[in-house]
């Protein structure tokens, strides 16, 4: 009996050793987690003229799902026309519609995914809801999203978003809306109805951008602007891409600087300092190019390695370093051979996802869950038989499509066939 009680003691004593506690790998499982996340600094410098610039600084937001949440910052640039109004009601409603339109998710993959179609439903909405008001006012809108490595940018009108990488590579983000420099905007507007030209003179004489007419504007996509056509669309250019873990600057800023300044020479000209100082740097160097004609606003971001890891990182880019070196002589040998640019390798940028169609079909894609009991846009609970297909109406579907989901209330409906030039039925 003493034995057996010996035996019990001695498996007891071992078995609590070998035990730890839930709490404490809650707590590892967190820090293991933390070192992963990239450190968020960020800092912001402005000029006003006009005072229609209006900035969204959003840190540690949270969005739960069925498993879990996720946290993430949100960094938005409104460069307003024709008043304010319209830049001041982006700031307030954009994030919130696109969150309203993500689906019901189990996981941060499913997350991401979901992403690029909600922010083109949040970006439609709050042009609904704003043109609501009877305001003539409207505002571009750039809005980056930024998980852990991960940064989505969605963007209408002439802001811009540039990522400087660590490894000196120079991107854009978002592209330009403007009549003047996307000449497939302006097929569209045209085929939509629209005339694009330059103001005309008497005598002839045309002077200053292209513009649309009906009323005058320079873009051809943008939030609000109810006295211009319904072709002037909401619809965002969206591109989301995975940073490498030695992370990366984004520059976000209204085209009061983007006038000025290169995007290479913005990047170039504020490397080295911290994103406060970038920021005011940047404003500064615009306004000594080409002086104060318009507001100027810009937001630099910066997603650093965490402090614990930069040893790591450097041991690594010295074997990037190393691989570089030896593909470069395999391909002086004539070799064809691709390395692909892989999302954990040290210094490559992965593009995850790039689209920029104004087709609302072609954005929301086909899914026959997507908006059965909810407008795919404006979340307003409908029935089966209450919805429209988004494919409904367009020439690129089938019938098929025609009863697959997304679906539409009547008011979306109408909003995506007078942005693609189609009367009302």
């Amino acid at each position: 009996m003493d034995i057996e009680q010996d035996i019990r003691a001695r498996t007891k004593t071992d078995s609590s050793q070998c035990m730890v506690p839930l709490a404490a790998l809650l707590k590892n499982d967190f820090e293991c987690n933390k070192g992963q996340d990239p450190i968020v600094q960020h800092g912001l410098a402005c000029h006003d003229k006009k005072g229609e610039d209006h900035t969204l600084i959003k840190l540690n937001c949270q969005h739960l799902f069925r498993d879990g949440s996720v946290v993430f910052s949100v960094f938005g640039v409104f460069d307003g026309h024709n008043g304010a109004s319209a830049a001041i009601f982006s700031k307030e409603k954009l994030l919130q519609n696109v969150l309203s339109a993500v689906p019901t998710i189990g996981s941060r993959e499913e997350w991401l995914d979901a992403l690029p179609r909600a922010l083109v439903s949040g970006f439609i909405k709050t042009d609904i809801d704003f043109q609501e008001k009877g305001e003539t006012s409207g505002t571009t809108a750039t809005l980056v999203i930024v998980d852990r490595w991960t940064v989505t940018v969605a963007a209408v009108g002439d802001s811009r978003c540039v990522l400087d990488a660590s490894d000196g590579g120079i991107f854009a983000l978002s592209v330009d809306h403007r009549f003047e420099e996307n000449a497939e905007e302006r097929k569209r507007v045209m085929e939509c109805g629209g005339e694009v030209c330059r103001l005309s003179l008497a005598g002839g004489a045309e002077i200053g951008p292209l513009r649309c007419w009906p009323g005058g504007l320079c873009l051809s996509r943008s939030i609000g602007d109810v006295d211009v056509g319904a072709f002037i669309v909401p619809i965002p250019h969206v591109k989301q891409i995975q940073l490498p873990k030695t992370g990366g600057r984004l520059i976000i800023a209204s085209d009061g600087l983007w006038d000025a300044l290169s995007i290479e020479k913005a990047a170039k000209c504020c490397r080295g300092l911290s994103a406060e100082l970038a920021a005011k740097q940047l404003v500064k160097e615009s306004l000594r190019a080409r002086g104060l004609r318009d507001d100027t606003t810009c937001l630099v971001v910066d997603l650093l390695p965490p402090l614990g890891h930069m040893s790591k990182i450097s041991l690594s880019t010295n074997r990037q370093n190393n691989l570089k070196a030896i593909i470069a002589r395999w391909r002086s040998k004539g070799s064809s051979t691709v390395v692909a640019n892989k999302s954990n390798a040290v210094g490559f940028v992965e593009e995850i996802f790039e689209a920029g169609s104004a087709k609302l079909a072609d954005r929301l894609g086909t899914d026959p869950c997507l908006g059965v009991l909810n407008c795919a846009i404006c979340q307003v609970n409908m029935t089966l038989h209450d919805g429209i297909s988004v494919h409904a109406g367009s020439v690129f579907s089938t019938t098929s499509q025609i009863s697959q989901g997304p679906f539409l209330c009547l008011t979306c409906k109408a909003k995506k066939d007078a942005m693609e030039g189609r009367p009302r039925s």
